[in-house]
């Protein structure tokens, strides 16, 4: 069982690193949203249906049409083309690294809707993970960091954030000498 773990654990690292290879490469290349979510379906269909009948034949014709128009639905429709072109079009919006720091969320996001849909509760570890994935998402994001009263002083203290106005201009003041 602990092999089964650390090859879990290779296989979201691989995972991630193509997701982040993908991102980028999708952002640099400027394509439509719509574009890049026909070539990836049209680019898996290519290289997984050959695979999946040399190995399994025609063992889709043995599964229920109700089951496999649920699976088509959901997975065709709805993770491959609608959550791909949002994807896509939140990268342009926001950036590589913007954007992606939102699929940072995919895991916490996952624990949590384990919990009515699968019973499964996170350990105390993962509520710990969920609480700081979700904390440097809001980060990357461009979330505001609060304002600290420090004890001594009844002012408080000033987070600079983009698009705040410098509340300490004297600078501009000195000299250059």
């Amino acid at each position: 069982m602990e092999y089964l773990t650390k090859y879990g654990d290779v296989l979201f690292l691989v995972a991630s690193f193509l997701t982040a290879g993908y991102t980028v490469i999708m952002r640099k290349s400027k394509l439509d949203p719509v574009h890049v979510a026909a070539l990836v379906a049209t680019g898996s269909l290519v290289v997984y249906a050959p695979l999946y009948f040399g190995i399994r034949g025609l063992h889709l014709a043995q599964v229920p049409v109700a089951d496999l128009t649920i699976q088509v639905i959901f997975q065709g429709i709805v993770v491959t083309i609608i959550s791909l072109v949002l994807y896509c079009r939140a990268v342009l919006i926001l950036g590589a690294s913007g954007g992606s720091a939102f699929g940072a969320l995919v895991p916490a996001l996952s624990a949590v809707l384990a919990i009515p849909l699968l019973g499964e509760w996170p350990t105390a570890s993962g509520w710990v993970g969920i609480v700081l994935i979700s904390a440097g998402v809001y980060l990357a994001s461009g979330g505001p960091l609060p304002a600290i009263r420090h004890p001594s002083s009844s002012l408080p203290r000033v987070a600079i954030t983009p698009g705040t106005r410098d509340p300490f201009p004297f600078h501009r003041y000195r000299s250059s000498q």
